[in-house]
Order: structure tokens, then sequence, then C-alpha cells
């Protein structure tokens, strides 16, 4: 995940003479990873605990808005994922479908074949296979289209597809790992503010009661 391991510091403009801490990647996230080496987010448990860990103590607004920057990252990576997702639930049925077909050629290779080809959008024309001739014209990407003999196109092929297969494998775990990072990032986010809330609540008591004396 490219993810930046660089400072989330608050805005210039909210910057005081007051010293302020700063926070880096791996404050908000835990030392392991998964496969992809994509962070976990780290979960607060005690909050007062977290920021006090500090110097100076951090603030609610500067943790939400650490916990905000890492959760904007993990969306971003999680858009990614799901594209390419999507490319391998297409590219995976394609790459058996053309499997399929060179292995029946190849079983037919001594037998008249006809078939009907998409000359145009619902317009089919009927064509006689050259199965004999053991070869046939594989799509390689970038307008690029090679020949090969049945033994050598199945080869490929079946090499393609335990390769997108395995790399399919690998995006649906990380996206699942990567939603879950998104949710202890909410999480936290959402905790924080109400640890904030509770807090200031709590001054408030505290001021009107010294008043009140």
């Amino acid at each position: 995940m490219a993810v930046a391991n660089k400072r989330i510091e608050e805005d210039d403009d909210e910057v005081t003479d007051t010293k302020i801490p700063s926070l880096s990647l791996e404050s908000i996230t835990e030392p392991s990873a998964n496969a992809s080496q994509i962070p976990k987010c780290r979960f607060v448990e005690d909050i007062d605990e977290f920021s006090n860990s500090f110097v100076p103590p951090a603030s609610a607004e500067l943790l939400i808005g650490a916990f905000s920057d890492l959760f904007g990252k993990f969306k971003q990576y999680e858009m990614s994922l799901a594209a390419k997702r999507t490319n391998y639930q297409t590219k995976i049925p394609e790459i058996e479908k053309t499997l399929s077909l060179v292995r029946h050629l190849k079983q037919k290779k001594d037998e008249e074949l006809i078939t009907r080809y998409c000359v145009t959008d619902m317009v089919y024309a009927k064509a006689e296979v050259d199965a004999e001739s053991e070869k046939v014209y594989l799509w390689l990407g970038a307008n690029v289209m090679l020949e090969y003999t049945y033994d050598e196109a199945l080869e490929l092929l079946s090499e393609r597809e335990a390769t997108a297969k395995k790399d399919f494998q690998e995006v649906q775990e990380d996206l699942s790992f990567t939603r879950d990072q998104i949710i202890t990032a909410e999480v936290n986010i959402s905790r924080i503010y109400n640890w904030d809330v509770r807090n200031k609540r709590k001054k408030k008591d505290m001021e009107a009661a010294a008043a009140k004396k």
C-alpha cells in the first residue's frame, strides 16, 4: 500500500506558540502488517493513555485528524483493490473460455468443424474451422497477436489462468483486510470524538461548580 511514512500535523494556520505533538504513521498503526505489507490500523482502547503517550498530550482534534487521514488512505486503496477485483472477475472467465476452446480444437483436430462467428452486433456467419493446422492466434494485449501451436497455447493459457487466480485471491484477501482497517479507523474516530465531548462536559461542570463556591 502506497502509504507514505510522513508526519501528520495540524494545518499551519492552527499552529500556535504552544508546542504541538506530531503523530507519525507508526503512532497510529501496529508494528505488524499483512502479507502485502498493508499497515494495520491501531485500535485505541484507552484514549487517555494514548493521548498522554505524546509530549505534550495529543488533543482530540489532532488524534481525529490523524485517523481521518489514515482512513482516507485506506478508502483510496480500497477503491484501487475493488477495481482490480472487477478486472480479474472479467479476465479469469475469458481465459477459462479460451482455454476450453483450444482444448476442444485439439480434440477435434481430425474432424471437420463448422461454427458460427460474430460478424457484427447480432449478425453471425457460418464458417469452417481448419483444426488440422493445429495452430491458433492469441491476443496478448496492446494490439499484439501471436501464433501458437495447440500445446503452446494450452501451456501459456494454463500459466495465465493459475497466475490470475492466485492474484485474484490475494486481492480478495487484501480487500477484506483493508475494509477491516477502515472500520477500525472509523471506530477510533467515533470513540475519540465521544471522549472529547465527555471531557469538555466534565470540565464545564467543574468550572460551574467552582463558580458557585
